[in-house]
């Protein structure tokens, strides 16, 4: 756990008894919880700091809370089966990890406040009306990657700049569609040709990287969505340098480089929103929020295997580098 994560877990342990003092009593919450993802180790550590963050704000499972947490396990066509059944459960609150799963809930219920997890596009998607004031039952934290895809590519081009053929690795998640716009502008200015190659399935990924070597690419874009721990070690078996949206691909699973927010803390601060409406804040009324801070990762070792060489700039750019 790097330091200032943990100073973050040790400043809300600290105002735990407080707010676990101001729950003693009080009703048992009931709070929904949907993810398009597969459970796995990164999967599992976003709902973990979900589930610590409201314990610390009193919410007990078993005593003051009971937490209702449904997965697709990567099947996007699950999700409305799913968000009616948490609907069917009569919540107080949904959490909805990321915009599949927002887009569920949305077509299925407009009673029930629901709060985004990292959403990549809400006043595009249609989930807010603005970001300072969502207007409607759904409110939560912005991911901006739609701001990043273009910036990830250039990073991804400094550290691999041989690299003139580079895949766009796509699922069926709808923002895919405004993100591969991006990565399209960034690519026209640093003279790139861009592959779109989609992944449907997680069942598909192997014969998405298949197809990457077939079409010549030499690099490719993982464009924002739901971690896939197989990912970066397919693409250290084409040998293809990869770019990831999320931290934990280069942290965990020893991908190449990501850039993007903390996905830990926008967990965390989902849980502050939920905790905010069970205490009477309309959804409507909440502003979204978005990331403060923006973080470069690059591996060493990854780099090396690749026979890459990191250019000095850039490991001055970076937040963390694991050597």
């Amino acid at each position: 756990m790097r330091r200032r994560e943990f100073i973050t877990l040790l400043g809300g342990a600290a105002a735990w008894p407080l707010a676990a003092r101001a729950q003693q009593g009080s009703r048992v919450w009931r709070v929904g919880y949907l993810s398009p993802s597969p459970e796995n180790i990164a999967t599992r550590s976003f709902y973990d700091a979900f589930r610590l963050r409201l314990r610390e704000l009193g919410y007990v499972e078993g005593a003051s809370l009971i937490l209702d947490a449904r997965r697709a396990e990567g099947d996007l066509s699950r999700l409305p089966a799913l968000a009616a059944e948490l609907v069917s459960l009569r919540p107080d609150v949904i959490f909805a990890t990321v915009t599949p799963a927002v887009s569920a809930l949305q077509q299925t219920t407009s009673a029930i406040p629901i709060v985004m997890g990292p959403t990549a596009d809400p006043i595009g998607s249609g989930f807010v009306k603005s970001l300072a004031r969502p207007g409607g039952n759904i409110t939560g934290v912005s991911l901006m990657s739609t701001d990043l895809s273009a910036k990830s590519l250039e990073f991804l081009h400094a550290l691999a700049p041989d690299a003139k053929r580079v895949a766009a690795l796509m699922t069926g998640n709808p923002v895919h569609t405004s993100l591969i716009q991006e990565v399209y502008a960034g690519a026209q200015a640093l003279r790139l040709t861009i592959v779109p190659i989609a992944a449907l399935h997680p069942s598909d990924v192997e014969d998405a990287f298949a197809t990457m070597l077939r079409e010549n690419c030499e690099a490719v874009v993982v464009l924002a969505d739901p971690m896939d721990a197989r990912i970066p070690d397919l693409a250290a078996k084409a040998r293809l340098p990869a770019v990831y949206a999320f931290s934990d691909s280069v942290l965990k699973f020893g991908g190449l480089l990501s850039y993007g927010p903390n996905l830990i803390d926008l967990f965390r601060r989902s849980a502050d929103y939920v905790d905010k409406i069970l205490r009477g804040a309309d959804p409507a009324e909440i502003p979204v929020e978005q990331p403060a801070k923006f973080e470069l990762t690059i591996n060493l070792k990854t780099a090396k295997a690749l026979g890459l060489d990191v250019p000095p700039t850039l490991l001055a750019r970076a937040d963390e580098v694991i050597e």
